[in-house]
This record gives structure tokens, C-alpha cells and sequence, in this order.
């Protein structure tokens, strides 16, 4: 079990705060890590990483600004002496604020340009920012893991059918942007294992499938059926997929994109 160990380590997640951002960081925790939460809510983190434990910290983070980023590198350097492990899970998925329009707004012919670039901005600038300035030091010191999240989108086109309600209805179309931004980040993390290979930096992605988060019961079940085990993801269900990666018992792996959908992309 010492592969998997974590011990004496400082891990990053962004998104900590998100619906699996803080499972990820509790598995970091639970092998050992030393953790610092990040999220555009700052109060929120700090919350979050004292009922982790003393050695563990909350930062605001902004993962579009370099400014925000390079402050979080120095102090978390200044904190912990090193960097070692870096989740790229900030990410941001389109929400329509009137449900009753969100079939009509989310329909490719009639979806904006500018939601198109906001999720362009966080999902894909966000991991390249954040890799670049905190995966610097790594390479400097010759060791580190990056593990990038993507999604199954990423991989797989989306299936419209599973927005449709019991009596048919479209009631939302998922939207060119999330599946766009993830198919990217899964790219890049190619690109990044290869051009830090030989500085000791591994780069990999996760790529989860849904997650369950209180979705109406005709979703859930429109969902679960085209997984081969039946239903949604428990926000639980990555959490030994991060320690894997961030850890030694992943040692002879980058550039992979590993896939934790419940059998969604098998078939």
C-alpha cells in the first residue's frame, strides 16, 4: 500500500469546492497529502480545509488570472516548501437561468457565442494557466503529477435523448461548449506529458461519467440506462481514481486518459 501513499506531499485542487472538487480532496487527505483547497470562493475553502485538519489550507483562486495564480504558487511554496500533485478540476458547465426557456437557449442554432468563450476561458485557459504556473516548479524539482478532468464528453459526442422527459419533451440540449472544452483538456494533457516527460512530470486525465446531484428522477433514469453498471455516479466514486494518479502506483503512466464512467463509452 505504499504506492499509494501520499505522504509528506503538497496536492492542489482547484474546484474544491464543486460537487466532487472536495471528494478529490478528502482522498488526498486520507493518503497522506497536504492539501490546498482552491475555488473563486475563499471563506468557503478555508471552511472546508479546517474540517480536513490543520495541515491543510484555503485559497481564493481566480484559474483565469495569472496574477491570482502566481500568489497561490509563492505562498503554497512559502507553506509547504514544494509542489507535488495538481488537480485541474475548476470547470463550468452551462446553466440556464429560466428552465422553461433552457430547451430553446441550449439548442445549437440559437446558443451564444459568449457562453461558448466563458466555459473556453475556465475549462481549457483555466488548466493551461494553472499547469503552467504551478507545473513549473515541479518540472524544476524533477517530480510531480498532474491530473487534468475531463469528461465523457470529451470522448463521446453527447446523446440528446437523455434531456427528454417522460412525455417526450426536449427540455435541454447539452451544448457545444462542455463537450468542446473537455475534448481539448484531454488533447493538452497529451501535449503536456510529452513535453515534460523527460523533466519527471506525469500528466494524466480522468474522465468521469455523471454524477449524481439531485437531477430530476427522469434524467437519472435516462441515464443510468446506458451505463453497463446501471446508474449514476456517487460523488464518492473518483476518489480512488485521484489517489491512483496522484500517487506512485501510477508511476509508469502519463499522457492516459483514465476513463470511470460506469461502462458509458464501452458500448
Amino acid at each position: 500500500m505504499q504506492l499509494f501513499s501520499l505522504k509528506n506531499k503538497t496536492a492542489i485542487v482547484t474546484g474544491a469546492c464543486g460537487l466532487i472538487g472536495f471528494h478529490h480532496c478528502e482522498a488526498l487527505v486520507e493518503a497522506g497529502a497536504n492539501v490546498v483547497l482552491c475555488d473563486v470562493d475563499g471563506d468557503k475553502c478555508k471552511e472546508k480545509a479546517a474540517a480536513l485538519g490543520k495541515h491543510h489550507i484555503g485559497l481564493e483562486l481566480d484559474v483565469t488570472n495569472t496574477s491570482s495564480l502566481e500568489a497561490a504558487r509563492d505562498k503554497i511554496i512559502s507553506e509547504f516548501g514544494h509542489i507535488d500533485v495538481l488537480v485541474n478540476n475548476a470547470a463550468i458547465n452551462d446553466m440556464f437561468e429560466n428552465p422553461a426557456l433552457a430547451g430553446h437557449q441550449s439548442m445549437f442554432e440559437n446558443y451564444p457565442l459568449e457562453m461558448f468563450e466563458k466555459s473556453m476561458k475556465v475549462n481549457v485557459n483555466g488548466v493551461f494557466l494553472c499547469s503552467q504556473v504551478f507545473g513549473t516548479p515541479m518540472a524544476k524539482q524533477g517530480s510531480g503529477s498532474i491530473i487534468n478532468v475531463a469528461s465523457t464528453y470529451g470522448i463521446v459526442g453527447p446523446d440528446q435523448s437523455i434531456y427528454k422527459d417522460k412525455n417526450g419533451n426536449q427540455t435541454f440540449y447539452k451544448s457545444p461548449a462542455y463537450p468542446t472544452t473537455k475534448g481539448a483538456v484531454i488533447n493538452f494533457t497529451r501535449f503536456l506529458a510529452a513535453y515534460w516527460g523527460n523533466k519527471g512530470v506525469r500528466v494524466n486525465t480522468l474522465s468521469p461519467g455523471g454524477v449524481e446531484n439531485n437531477q430530476d428522477n427522469y434524467f437519472t433514469e435516462n441515464y443510468s440506462k446506458k451505463t453497463l453498471l446501471g446508474r449514476m455516479a456517487k460523488p464518492t466514486d473518483y476518489k480512488g481514481a485521484i489517489v491512483f494518479l496522484a500517487s506512485d502506483a501510477s508511476a509508469y503512466m502519463t499522457g492516459a486518459n483514465l476513463i470511470v464512467d460506469g461502462g458509458w463509452t464501452a458500448v
